[in-house]
C-alpha cells in the first residue's frame, strides 16, 4: 500500500439501510450432532494480535461468490453473497465477519439457519451440526449502505474502505475495510478465489478483480427505486486464492484500455474520465507503465502470479477532499488519482510481495511493504535516479533518535509494529533500508535468488518473518541473526552497517 499523510476526515453522511440476506448451502450433507461426536462453536476470530476478532475459527473457505446490485444514486449496495468452505472441526455454529448492512435470512445446506449480530460478529447456527471434513455452502442475502472507515490511526487518518464516489465506488480495504461491504472470514491468512456478478445503473460500468468473463445490457430491479430500470451486469473471476483485503469493486465511468504487455500479460486498465480533463494521457501512461513494470517484475522475480495486470484510477475523495493512497487490490492496483511511475512500481511489486505471498499476521505487513518499497527503489536507480545504495543511507541520516519533533521511527519494531503504527514509515522506508544492508551483507547473486525463492515458495500462501529470516540464511549460508536483531526486531536505532 502506497499511503499519502491526509487530512482526517469526518464522517460522511449515513443513508437508509436497506434489508439484505444472507445464505449458505452445504455440498455435503450435514450430520446432527447427537450422531457425531461433540459439535462446537467456531472461535469468533482468529486471534491476530493485531485484530483479534477479524477472521474466524472452525472453517477455511474456498471460494466466494458475490451477486452484487449497487445503485450510487443512493449509495445503496444489495447483495447476495454464496460461500464455499470446509469445516476444520465439528461446527455446531460459525461466525463470519459483517460490519453494518442488514442482514435479511440465512440458510445453511439449502436450510433456513438461525443468525444473530453481536458486533462486527454475524453468528450463524445451522439446523444441523456440521462435519469436520465437511464441504459446504453458505448463501447471504444483506443490503444497505456500506460505511466507509474513517479518522482511524492504522492508515494515519486516510478514510478507506468502500469509499461512495458521485457517480460510483471505490474501493480499498487494507486493513479491514472488506467486512464493510460483504460477509467475510476477513483475515489475509485465509485465502479464497472469487467470481463477482455486479449490476449497476446503465451508463456506468463495473471494474473487479480478475477476468472480465461476461458483460450484459437487461432491466433490473434497485430497491430503492421505484420500478425496474435498464442495467449493465459485469461478471468477473479471480481463479487465484486471494485475501479479502485485496478484494476490490469499482463503480463509475471508465475509459477503459485492454490487451497484453509486450511480454504478453494481460491489462486492463480503467480510468475515471474526470482525471483525464487535467492529464488526457492518463489512460495510455497506466496502461504503458503498468506493461512496463510487470515485465520487469516478472523477469526479476519470476512468473507473474494472477491472469491480468492493470490499473484501476478514480479521482476519488472523501467530503470533497482527494483519498490519499494507492492499494494493490489484486491484479490491478486501485489509484486514486494519477500517481507517478515509483509508485505504480510499488503496488505491482505487492503482486509477488503481498498478493501471491501474503503476510500470516498482521505484524507481518512489513514482508509486504518494506519489499515493496525497496523494488520502488531499485526502479528509481534503473531509470537513471538514485541509487539504492544512497536513498539508504539517506533514510538513515534523515531519521535521527530520538527524533526531536517526537515522531515514532526508530521506536517502531519493524517486524511487530503494532496495530495503530502498522504503517509508519519504519516499515516502508525503514524496512526498506534494512533489506538494501541485507542486500550488501549477502551480495547481489544471493540477494536475487533469495528473492526469487522467496516467492516461488510461498506462492498463493501465507508467510511469516521467521519464514523469511530462516530462508536468508539458508541461501547466504550466513548466521544472520545479529543482523535482524539490529534491523528489523530493534526499536532503537543501529550502527550504520
Amino acid at each position: 500500500m502506497a499511503f499519502r499523510v491526509t487530512p482526517r476526515a469526518t464522517p460522511g453522511r449515513l443513508l437508509p439501510l436497506a434489508l439484505a440476506a444472507v445464505t449458505m448451502v452445504a455440498l455435503a450433507p450435514a450430520a446432527s450432532a447427537a450422531g457425531h461426536g461433540r459439535y462446537s462453536p467456531g472461535a469468533p476470530g482468529l486471534g491476530d494480535a493485531y485484530f483479534p476478532l477479524e477472521g474466524n475459527g472452525g472453517y477455511d473457505v474456498r471460494h466466494y461468490s458475490l451477486d452484487l446490485k449497487y445503485d450510487p444514486d443512493y449509495d445503496q449496495l444489495d447483495g447476495v453473497v454464496t460461500i464455499t468452505a470446509k469445516a476444520t472441526q465439528d461446527l455446531s455454529s460459525f461466525d463470519l465477519d459483517l460490519s453494518g448492512m442488514d442482514v435479511e435470512r440465512v440458510k445453511v445446506d439449502r436450510h433456513k439457519a438461525d443468525y444473530k449480530r453481536k458486533g462486527q460478529e454475524l453468528v450463524i447456527t445451522p439446523r444441523k451440526g456440521i462435519r469436520k471434513g465437511a464441504t459446504f455452502k453458505a448463501v447471504v442475502t444483506y443490503g444497505g449502505v456500506p460505511q466507509t472507515i474513517v479518522g482511524s490511526p492504522i492508515v494515519f487518518g486516510s478514510p478507506y474502505g468502500f469509499l461512495h464516489t458521485p457517480d460510483g465506488a471505490f474501493v480499498g480495504g487494507e486493513p479491514n475495510g472488506a467486512s464493510t461491504w460483504f460477509p467475510v472470514n476477513d483475515h489475509p491468512s485465509d485465502k479464497a478465489t472469487y467470481d463477482y456478478t455486479i449490476t449497476v445503473p446503465a451508463g456506468l460500468k463495473a471494474v473487479s478483480n480478475g477476468l472480465l468473463t461476461n458483460h450484459r445490457s437487461e432491466s433490473a430491479s434497485f430497491s430503492r427505486r421505484a420500478r425496474s430500470t435498464k442495467a449493465n451486469v459485469f461478471k468477473w473471476r479471480e481463479d487465484s486464492p486471494m485475501a479479502s483485503y485485496l478484494t476490490t469493486i469499482d463503480i463509475g465511468k471508465w475509459d477503459i484500455k485492454s490487451g497484453k504487455t509486450p511480454g504478453g500479460l494481460n491489462n486492463y486498465t480503467a480510468v475515471d474520465p474526470v482525471l483525464l480533463a487535467n492529464q488526457p494521457n492518463a489512460v495510455n501512461f497506466f496502461f504503458d507503465t503498468t506493461s512496463e513494470v510487470t515485465d520487469l517484475w516478472a523477469k526479476t522475480f519470476g512468473p507473474y502470479p494472477f491472469s491480468t495486470t492493470g490499473a484501476i484510477a478514480d479521482d476519488a475523495r472523501f467530503n470533497g477532499q482527494p483519498l490519499g493512497f494507492s492499494l494493490e487490490t489484486q491484479g490491478k492496483p486501485v489509484y486514486s488519482a494519477v500517481r507517478d511511475t515509483g509508485t505504480i512500481a510499488h503496488e505491482l511489486a505487492h503482486q509477488w510481495f503481498g498478493d501471491s505471498v501474503s503476510p500470516a499476521r498482521w505484524k507481518d505487513v512489513w514482508l509486504n511493504e518494506s519489499f515493496a518499497t525497496w523494488v520502488q527503489w531499485w526502479w528509481a536507480e534503473k531509470h537513471g535516479g538514485t541509487t539504492v545504495h544512497d536513498q539508504a543511507r539517506a533514510t538513515y541520516a534523515s531519521r535521527p533518535f530520538p527524533d526531536p519533533a517526537g515522531r515514532p521511527f526508530w521506536s517502531v519494531v519493524t517486524a511487530d509494529p503494532q496495530r495503530d503504527t502498522m504503517f509508519n514509515q519504519r516499515v516502508y522506508s525503514g524496512g526498506g533500508m534494512a533489506l538494501q544492508f541485507l542486500r550488501e551483507k549477502i551480495g547481489d547473486e544471493k540477494w536475487f535468488a533469495l528473492l526469487r525463492t522467496w516467492v516461488a515458495q510461498h506462492r498463493y500462501g501465507n508467510a511469516k518473518t521467521e519464514d523469511f529470516t530462516a530462508l536468508a540464511e539458508k541461501v547466504s549460508g550466513q548466521d544472520l541473526d545479529a543482523f535482524f536483531k539490529d534491523w528489523i526486531y530493534s526499536p532503537t536505532k543501529p550502527a550504520l552497517p
